[in-house]
């Protein structure tokens, strides 16, 4: 198993500066992780940085509450593709789930993969907030909706991914959506634990100490 073309190596946040993506842009390369996962405003810097490279870039979309409306999440997820996003991770109105508003859920996350036009489409559920049930309908509403994978968290939330979680989702999707475990995974053994319980990807700020095996982190202020 390639350890490091399971991790999206990631750098999110209000503060991050240029200085911190050229790093993670650096480590991507050294590890040849999966991809890179950055804000919007990056997406173009970090195609450009990586075009020799078999590193993907990817991007969030109504990140990080998915409270934006549908036509919103739509262009964001045009702009994306046309900066260079080779894939994109929108996160789900979780307002919308509770209230049983599958309909809007379904319909913005359909823009998003007709946006996308072919690209990866993952699904962000922030189970930090949703029941079992819920969590099963988001998935099925997902790939109804031709998304790619669905995702655990944004990293953002109460709570990041939990085993139990991971293995909810994958039992759900089977063999129609991939799983992407992020929030909270560190350590190589966190990491491991993920994979075992199906997730195929891994959204991670820490992709150099996984790959290192030493569980350490430089970043103390990283909540992905």
């Amino acid at each position: 198993m390639l350890l490091n073309k399971h991790i999206d190596h990631t750098k999110l946040g209000a503060n991050v500066l240029k200085s911190q993506i050229d790093q993670l842009l650096d480590e991507a390369k050294t590890y040849d992780f999966k991809s890179v996962c950055v804000n919007p405003i990056w997406v173009k810097y970090a195609k450009q940085k990586l075009k020799k490279t078999t590193v993907l870039t990817c991007t969030v979309i109504g990140f990080p509450h998915g409270t934006h409306e549908p036509n919103v999440k739509k262009y964001e997820a045009e702009q994306a593709v046309l900066d260079g996003a080779e894939e994109l991770d929108v996160v789900m109105n979780v307002a919308a789930m509770h209230q049983k508003d599958y309909h809007k859920i379904k319909a913005e996350i359909e823009g998003v993969v007709e946006a996308a036009d072919g690209r990866v489409v993952k699904v962000i559920l922030e189970t930090c907030y949703l029941s079992d049930e819920e969590i099963v309908k988001a998935c099925e509403i997902s790939v109804e909706a031709g998304a790619n994978f669905v995702k655990t968290s944004t990293g953002f939330g109460t709570n990041g991914a939990t085993v139990e979680h991971v293995k909810l989702m994958k039992k759900t999707v089977g063999e129609r959506a991939e799983v992407k475990a992020s929030g909270g995974v560190r350590t190589y053994d966190q990491a491991m634990v993920m994979i075992n319980a199906g997730a195929t990807r891994l959204g991670t700020s820490n992709g150099v100490q996984i790959m290192e095996r030493d569980g350490k982190s430089d970043d103390s202020n990283s909540t992905y």
